[in-house]
């Protein structure tokens, strides 16, 4: 069995990396496409020297672009090499544009090929359709084969869309499976003294969401809130691309002054200063699962998300939405008042993710929809 995975930004590599370690396991053919919807030469070295994984046997290398250029760009790059590797599956994760782009291609060409389409992830649902990320979610998985899905409840979501159940496996969060089995080296770093900061003693912050970033009285407001944070702990901010350009836009600079803004940070770094900060807010849906696995409190910045486990059963909760000073900072004093640790993580959240999806991979080769 030949099984091509496809990553298009960062948080995808987390999700694909135990997957190509378990295949390789198995003895079972692995094809790696890098997209290249989101690249950085030093950030794309540190992630696949982080993870430990080979490097991509494809790169399209499409770049940044508009959400119809960009998936464009990504279709007309993949369709050659899916045709060239014929694989027998093409697995897919996450929600980025990169996955819905190689869906399409692959749903259209799969069945002349002898190709199936499987969506790491499946079954998400924010029910915010301004979300691009909610729209490639819902479109890929209408046309994959088989959906595997993180959580209990987006059975629930799938059925109600149309999808038969047969077609629906359960096999928890992927992206604890790296987790788990990076933490100790990313414990062995030197992350939190390069950053002046010591254990449970500052708090992290990501913003990047266009919602957030793009607006200006948006993002005023909340590096405002994170410098009202600051006021108690130190925040490290490691500062995306996208909000840096913003900031600079809009002539916010001088917002950043109380905050330990660094660079984006590789895999390892980031995951040392999320395990041992006090307090994390954040727009980023990988980072509220890492905070619950880790049981650090979390504070999400956005008006809803499409991981209510983290919300029913770890420690994130959402700041008031629309976004206020003292709604955020608020939320801050009651994550910190009530953030114990879990005392177990949610179903599936256990590393083993990565086997169950290869195994139901081999469980449904060949089997018609």
């Amino acid at each position: 069995m030949r099984v091509m995975l496809v990553a298009g930004a960062r948080p995808n590599f987390m999700k694909v990396a135990p997957i190509l370690a378990e295949l390789e396991v198995r003895g079972l053919s692995s094809i790696l496409v890098h997209t290249g919807q989101h690249y950085d030469a030093a950030l794309s070295d540190a992630v696949f020297r982080d993870l430990e994984i080979k490097e991509p046997d494809h790169h399209l290398g499409v770049g940044s672009g508009s959400h119809a250029v960009q998936t464009a760009r990504v279709m007309e790059a993949f369709e050659p090499v899916l045709l060239s590797e014929r694989p027998d599956w093409v697995v897919v994760v996450g929600d980025v544009n990169s996955t819905l782009a190689t869906a399409l291609v692959t749903a259209k060409l799969g069945e002349s090929l002898g190709c199936q389409l499987a969506h790491v992830e499946a079954g998400l649902r924010s029910r915010d359709w301004r979300m691009p990320e909610e729209v490639n979610r819902i479109l890929t998985d209408q046309l994959s084969d088989v959906l595997l899905t993180p959580s209990r409840e987006a059975r629930g979501h799938l059925e109600a869309e149309g999808i038969e159940a047969r077609r629906i496996r359960f096999v928890g969060n992927v992206m604890i499976d790296t987790l788990l089995r990076r933490l100790a080296a990313a414990r062995k770093g030197s992350a939190l003294e390069s950053h002046g900061v010591t254990p449970q003693g500052y708090a992290v912050a990501t913003v990047h969401r266009p919602s957030n970033v793009d607006d200006p009285a948006h993002l005023r407001t909340i590096l405002e809130s994170l410098a009202d944070v600051a006021a108690t702990l130190p925040v490290v901010l490691p500062l995306h691309p996208r909000t840096a350009a913003r900031v600079e836009t809009h002539r916010l600079d001088e917002l950043l002054a109380p905050l330990v803004v660094t660079p984006p940070l590789g895999y390892l770094d980031m995951l040392a200063l999320l395990d041992q900060a006090r307090v994390v807010l954040t727009d980023s849906g990988g980072i509220q699962e890492e905070t619950t696995a880790l049981g650090v409190p979390c504070v999400t910045l956005r008006e809803q998300t499409e991981r209510p486990i983290t919300v029913t059963e770890g420690t994130n909760r959402l700041a008031p939405w629309p976004l206020t000073r003292e709604g955020v900072l608020g939320t801050f004093h009651d994550a910190i008042a009530g953030g114990e640790a879990r005392r177990s993580p949610p179903e599936g959240w256990d590393g083993a993710a990565s086997v169950r999806i290869v195994g139901a991979l081999l469980e449904f080769r060949g089997v018609a929809r």
